[in-house]
């Protein structure tokens, strides 16, 4: 049996597979959250209102990577950085001072710098802020990060009255996804007197009434500045509740990014295979393991029918961000560098799949069924001329939407329609389970915007080979 130790970071605890025992393990667990997040936690909200910068104010690490993302400065691709929060144990030590974020790599325990205090910072929580795209054509880039979070902070910047149009498109679609646990960030204080921030404010409770974020607070921050990011540490320690976890099922992976790390003129023998990234929603994946990537290579025999190939392979390494682990537990984002021709990783071939034990994934569907429920207006598109949002058209046969079903974007024809039953011929084969949630989407001018939700109720199965 193949078993595996980590061997760098001395100043993290040791992972192991030798004698693991899951039923030991939870999201707290030392060897556990000392090197892998296990919160995965979305920042959304309007383009250009500080997602981004807010994470690199908490982490350190910036999530705008891609160079073509640096040149018009705004995120294009799910962007993700890791966090470790810590809390002083001295009990004399003030809130929200006692609380500071540090980078995934930091020591777990290091003495606390407020003069006279004597105390300890100790690791309390280790999270994964999912970065999403603010501007409305890439709506379904959000719906794909908003199928893993755990919770979510909403930024709005204070220098803008609320809602912006992707604000009311982004709160939309995580009361889809049934999201509760949400933070709203007023930021950009520093850029307006007392008395914007205030009735701003005012706005945001207006705006939130009825909504999921209806009950979340409001907390006035300045990420270019570090102005309260301490409370929103604080926050995130006293208000987002640990995820329940399943760690004894098999392991199931979300695709979300998929790599090619080798560069350009590289020898042969040091080629590596392609890196898949995600998240773990059951289950724990260990180095040396065996593993599936479904539905895999698609492609259609000479009378046209589509054609599936799981991808096989072994789990070569697991990373979060520069971490190294043994094993990979649910929740927080995980790199899985495995043996598959890295051309089929490429610029994120593989987003949509799923990675798991092999033999133990869903079935994969070409067409599915789904009880479906429309938004009466569309949300995220400015009032008209007529004072209001446009309203949402039914469904009609024949017509094209855009799909959303966990980690997968892709078009969808509706073939029939009864009652709120409707049946959609998939572009993309899928590999899901019944009762899954399905986000729908219409182009609507240049853009496809978010119209309502479904949820499967069965579908048409298509072998794999």
């Amino acid at each position: 049996m193949f078993t595996y130790t980590t061997l760098s970071q001395p100043q993290l605890a040791k992972q192991s597979t030798v004698d693991l025992d899951l039923s030991k393990l939870s999201p707290l667990t030392p060897e556990v959250i000392s090197r892998q997040a296990t919160i995965n936690i979305g920042t959304i909200g309007h383009v250009a209102h500080g997602k981004s910068t807010v994470v690199k104010s908490l982490s350190g690490v910036s999530t705008i990577r891609f160079e073509k993302e640096k040149k018009e400065n705004k995120t294009i691709n799910l962007g993700y950085a890791n966090a470790k929060i810590f809390e002083c144990d001295n009990a004399k030590c003030p809130r929200p001072e006692r609380f500071r974020s540090a980078g995934s790599s930091k020591q777990d325990v290091f003495p606390c710098d407020r003069n006279g205090c004597g105390g300890q910072f100790r690791l309390v929580r280790h999270v994964s802020f999912v970065d999403c795209p603010g501007h409305d054509v890439y709506m379904a880039t959000m719906l794909n990060g908003a199928a893993i979070m755990d919770a979510a902070l909403l930024l709005v910047a204070a220098n803008e009255t609320c809602p912006q149009p992707q604000t009311s498109e982004h709160v939309a679609a995580i009361g889809i996804m049934k999201l509760n646990s949400i933070m709203i960030l007023q930021n950009k204080i520093d850029l307006v007197r007392e008395s914007q921030a205030r009735e701003q404010y005012q706005q945001i409770i207006n705006f939130i009434k009825g909504t999921n974020a209806e009950d979340a607070p409001v907390i006035p921050i300045s990420a270019q500045q570090k102005i309260n990011t301490d409370i929103i540490c604080e926050y995130i320690t006293k208000k987002i509740p640990i995820p329940l976890r399943d760690f004894s099922s098999k392991p199931r992976l979300i695709v979300i990014r998929s790599f090619d790390v080798n560069k350009p003129g590289a020898e042969v023998n040091n080629l590596k295979g392609g890196v898949v990234g995600g998240s773990i929603l059951k289950g724990v994946l260990k180095v040396g393991q065996d593993v599936e990537v479904r539905p895999g290579i698609v492609s259609r025999d000479n009378e046209g029918h589509l054609r599936c190939r799981p991808l096989r392979s072994k789990i070569v390494s697991l990373y979060a961000e520069q971490n190294e682990l043994a094993f990979a537990v649910p929740g927080g984002l995980i790199g899985v560098g495995t043996k598959i021709d890295p051309t089929l990783c490429r610029a994120d071939r593989l987003v949509g799949q799923v990675l798991g034990e092999v033999g133990t994934l869903p079935e994969i569907y070409t067409e599915i069924q789904i009880a479906y429920f429309l938004l009466r207006r569309l949300v995220g598109v400015r009032a008209g001329g007529n004072g209001g949002d446009p309203r949402v058209a039914k469904l009609t046969k024949g017509e094209m939407l855009m799909i959303n079903i966990g980690s997968l974007s892709t078009g969808g024809r509706v073939l029939g329609i009864k009652d709120d039953l409707a049946k959609i011929q998939l572009m993309n084969p899928v590999c899901t389970e019944i009762s899954e949630k399905v986000a729908l989407s219409r182009r609507i001018d240049k853009s496809f915007r978010l119209i309502g939700w479904g949820e499967i109720r069965r579908g048409t199965v298509i072998k794999s080979q």
